[in-house]
């Protein structure tokens, strides 16, 4: 696990020379990972750091969500997950919920093109029956639209939770065995991974959480097994492509053994 304080605010910029520099400098040094997700946190505790109400923090992330987006695309990352709406984000005050559930509706209506223009999928985790009517039927639209994109797949995880996966996954795994159509004995982690939203995406090579807290709060609880976690002091607001790029440096001078022992070079 690392723990990065980085510069209290980051500009905005699009693609330059100079970042593209970065970019390849970035992939010449080692791995880039194939997977990242990312729980984006502190949008609140930036707004009121700026004398603002909590949603202006929330559509000042959308401005990060955009740039992380971009800058993983442009560095051949092959699949980007977005912690969006837990589970338990519903038991926040009604007047927030409904303002972010407004704004996941203008910003899927206003971004599906831009991500369809840049080839990029979009698809989603969680449970989407408990989205308002609205934001199901633009969330269908826009991965519509971007379906048979292939630069990279981008998924929102909305209403989700780890622990809402796995409970699922189980209670489908026990109708197949009540139904005769399984041996309780036969049951793998390659049957219990197959149950889940993720089924075929390849498991987080790298977590990244902002905020400067230092728990993964039910997301992805099966996926992250072999994760490596990277926790920045920054809210998400404030984290755009220079803080991710720190963060896959830091993910490229793990030693990631995944439990085996490194053999000595003979």
């Amino acid at each position: 696990m690392s723990v990065q304080t980085e510069p209290v605010r980051l500009a905005k910029k699009a693609q330059t020379a100079e970042d593209a520099a970065v970019q390849d400098a970035l992939k010449a040094r080692g791995e880039i990972p194939v997977h990242i997700a990312c729980i984006m946190d502190g949008n609140g505790r930036w707004a009121k750091a700026q004398g603002k109400r909590r949603v202006a923090g929330h559509r000042e992330g959308v401005e990060s969500v955009r740039d992380i987006t971009e800058a993983c695309a442009q560095l051949g990352v092959q699949h980007l997950t977005l912690y969006t709406f837990s589970t338990e984000n519903w038991n926040r005050p009604a007047a927030e919920v409904i303002a972010l559930m407004e704004l996941l509706v203008r910003t899927l209506r206003r971004e599906a093109d831009r991500l369809n223009k840049n080839d990029i999928r979009l698809q989603t985790i969680g449970d989407l029956s408990r989205l308002p009517e609205r934001g199901q039927r633009e969330m269908a639209e826009a991965m519509e639209l971007t379906g048979n994109n292939q630069r990279m797949t981008l998924y929102l995880a909305l209403s989700y939770s780890g622990r809402w996966e796995i409970a699922r996954a189980a209670r489908r795994l026990a109708q197949k065995t009540l139904a005769a159509h399984l041996d309780p004995s036969d049951i793998s982690e390659d049957m219990v991974a197959a149950e889940l939203d993720t089924a075929g995406i390849p498991d987080p090579d790298l977590l990244i959480r902002t905020g400067g807290e230092h728990r993964v709060s039910n997301f992805l609880l099966w996926q992250i097994a072999y994760a490596e976690l990277y926790f920045s002091d920054l809210f998400w607001p404030d984290f755009r492509r220079d803080a991710l790029y720190s963060a896959i440096r830091d993910y490229q001078d793990r030693d990631r053994r995944f439990g085996r022992v490194r053999q000595p070079a003979e």
